[in-house]
């Protein structure tokens, strides 16, 4: 069974839960491991990786690759 269809289940079984104390573990659980998840996920930058995104950013304003705040807020307001 793949993924997609398990959590399907998952739902349908949790759809079917009507103990307000169980959803609340089960709430308490996934907001723990989502924090884990993202912990591990998120790491330090390091000075070389840091170093190549300073490189690139100086290169795209120096290629006139860069949007100025006025033009981007109007685009933003055209996505209403």
């Amino acid at each position: 069974m793949d993924i997609q269809a398990r959590k399907i289940n998952f739902i349908q079984e949790f759809l079917r839960v009507a103990d307000d104390e169980l959803v609340t573990k089960f709430e308490k659980l996934l907001k723990v491991e989502r924090k884990k998840q993202l912990e591990k996920e998120l790491r330090p930058m390091t000075m070389n990786e840091f170093d190549e995104i300073i490189d690139k950013s100086e290169n795209d304003f120096s290629n006139g690759r860069v949007t100025e705040s006025r033009n981007l807020l109007d685009q933003i307001d055209s996505w209403k």
